[in-house]
């Protein structure tokens, strides 16, 4: 079944991920997260910031350290990165070995196949390698194996890193598509926010791992929090428009030994000695936006 009218939200609490034992790396710390049925909700960040570690976690491909996570019972896929087939199978084989361990009847199998190549708008493809598909239709072919159940909650990570931008969106399109026609709920990672941000709901940004900002995406847009929600913003390419762009002085900090207080407050234009001493909490500033900022709790914007 897909998600319906009483589907319990997608709840993370304090969750947290250290690796190397108690005093090894913080790879993840106290985040926080709601995804509401029906939500496509998008998490934002650099490399290493932990958003790859947080969807391992609530995949169940890996256990945390800290928190709970509640998925209220939703049957959930997960899109991975790389297009990951079997390269000796064909497309066919790749997607009924998917609907084998979905207890799909064996009777079924080669007409659920021409139905799945033919959402993600792949005709005729089933006696194809993988070898022979292009990128974005070996990525095509990953979504139809991650919606073989029909998923109530969609996980993806990174699915369109190695795609030309046209690609991505078209590719992006489709998984909107298909949440939409499902009814699922969709946490999708990226480090993009360019390409990927037009296509949600809300919008979560990460740095060295915490959730630092989180809001309805148009709100976050028009009047970010956070400095570096604003920095990742300023620095987006507009047309017409030359102006040179800034990269943020230094770099993110060391999870096996973060500094004190705050983990930007080294990069940030805004810091105050509380920065450096103390972790901001995560205030709700603005009706469903988040921040965790002691200059923006101070009413002090970016």
């Amino acid at each position: 079944m897909t998600g319906t009218a009483t589907a319990e939200p997608i709840r993370i609490i304090g969750v947290g991920r250290t690796f190397g034992g108690a005093a090894g790396t913080v790879a993840l710390e106290q985040v926080d997260l709601v995804v509401q049925e029906r939500e496509f909700v998008c998490l934002l960040g650099a490399s290493g910031c932990g958003k790859s570690t947080l969807l391992s976690l609530i995949a169940d491909l890996d256990a945390p350290t800290t928190g709970t996570i509640d998925l209220g019972g939703r049957r959930t896929a997960v899109m991975f990165q790389d297009a990951n087939l079997f390269p000796w199978l064909t497309v066919a084989g790749n997607i009924e070995l998917a609907l084998r361990f979905s207890g799909v009847p064996k009777a079924d199998w080669s007409r659920r196949v021409t139905e799945l190549l033919d959402v993600v708008r792949l005709p005729g493809a089933e006696k194809r390698r993988p070898h022979e598909l292009s990128g974005g239709m070996r990525q095509r072919v990953t979504i139809a194996l991650a919606t073989v159940c029909r998923p109530d909650f969609i996980i993806a990570d990174e699915p369109t890193t190695a795609l030309d931008v046209v690609v991505q969106k078209g590719v992006l399109g489709m998984i909107r598509r298909l949440q939409k026609e499902m009814g699922s709920s969709v946490l999708f990672v990226t480090h993009d926010m360019a390409v990927h941000a037009n296509l949600t709901d809300r919008l979560g940004i990460m740095y060295a791992g915490r959730l630092v900002e989180e809001a309805p995406t148009r709100a976050l847009f028009r009047r970010p929090l956070h400095p570096y929600t604003a920095h990742l913003i300023r620095s987006l390419p507009r047309i017409g428009d030359d102006a040179p762009r800034h990269g943020l002085e230094g770099k993110p900090p060391s999870l096996a030994a973060p500094p004190p207080g705050c983990r930007f407050h080294p990069r940030c234009p805004l810091a105050m000695d509380i920065c450096r001493r103390e972790v901001p909490a995560m205030l709700e500033l603005a009706p469903g936006h988040r921040v965790a900022c002691h200059a923006a709790a101070q009413g002090i914007l970016p």
